[in-house]
């Protein structure tokens, strides 16, 4: 399996925890990213349904697609009201037209747009929309994005603050092949606040696909350089406070949101 492959299907493998300690969207973002009077929309690449949750009972039927048998199988019990399909962004199991809204969430940067975009466009309604958001700490804060350097690092090997911003730049980049029938294009981005466990941020940020393929000494390596920046912040009283069981942190998140409608058919 190529390797950029593995890490896209890496999920699967910690299903359970990706699920409990993934954060959804913030509510104002996904009031900006569904269209007025949306009736059916699609979450493509639902993974365990984070934000399937987010828009059950927005919206009236919600179709989930998800090609990871794992992670469909949280998904189902969790939203037992929701169709989930077997399926990926560049074959999506619906007819043409079929939904009010595509959404993706944390996904885009794993599809192929020359093939995914087409399929999304096939699947959509004329004036239907593509919503696309990524959900994750804000690096904004230099602390944040310090946590990415100290999970991320391998022996000699040191990252930057700034690099971590600018990666995070391009996995949120939306880029459409030629002639896509989709427009005008719209972005925005909503902050809120998370608070978690240091146990609970550890297993979210042990959530990434690079550290889940990692090898064991570099994942255990990863997680006592977390846990001791996270407890220390703690005890410090910056981002973190007290509380039972165990220290708390307050982790600063944003939603970053993309969107643009289909444009309307050409009669034949």
């Amino acid at each position: 399996m190529p390797f950029e492959e593995k890490r896209a299907t890496s999920f699967g493998r910690i299903a359970g925890s990706y699920d409990q300690v993934r954060p959804g969207p913030a509510s104002t973002a996904v009031d900006w990213l569904l269209p007025a009077g949306c009736a059916v929309a699609v979450d493509l690449a639902a993974g365990t349904g984070l934000f399937t949750r987010a828009i059950e009972g927005r919206v009236a039927e919600v179709v989930a697609v998800e090609p990871d048998g794992r992670m469909r199988e949280v998904l189902a019990a969790r939203s037992p009201g929701v169709r989930v399909l077997d399926g990926q962004a560049e074959a999506i199991p619906l007819p043409d037209g079929y939904a009010d809204a595509v959404c993706v969430s944390t996904a885009w940067h794993w599809f192929d747009p020359e093939r995914a975009v087409p399929e999304i466009t096939r699947v959509l309604k004329d004036g239907g929309r593509l919503a696309i958001l990524w959900t994750s700490r804000d690096r904004e804060e230099p602390w944040v994005a310090e946590l990415d350097l100290l999970r991320d690092a391998r022996a000699g090997e040191r990252g930057t603050v700034a690099a971590v911003r600018e990666q995070l730049v391009r996995n949120h980049q939306v880029t459409l092949p030629e002639g896509a029938e989709l427009g005008p294009v719209q972005t925005a981005s909503f902050g809120f606040t998370r608070t978690l466990t240091i146990s609970d941020t550890l297993d979210w940020l042990a959530t990434n696909s690079r550290f889940i393929t990692a090898s064991d000494a570099d994942r255990e390596a990863a997680l006592d350089r977390l846990r001791a920046s996270l407890t220390a912040r703690a005890e410090e009283g910056e981002g973190g406070e007290g509380g039972e069981g165990g220290e708390l942190i307050r982790m600063p998140l944003r939603s970053w949101c993309w969107r643009a409608d289909r444009l309307r058919r050409k009669a034949r």
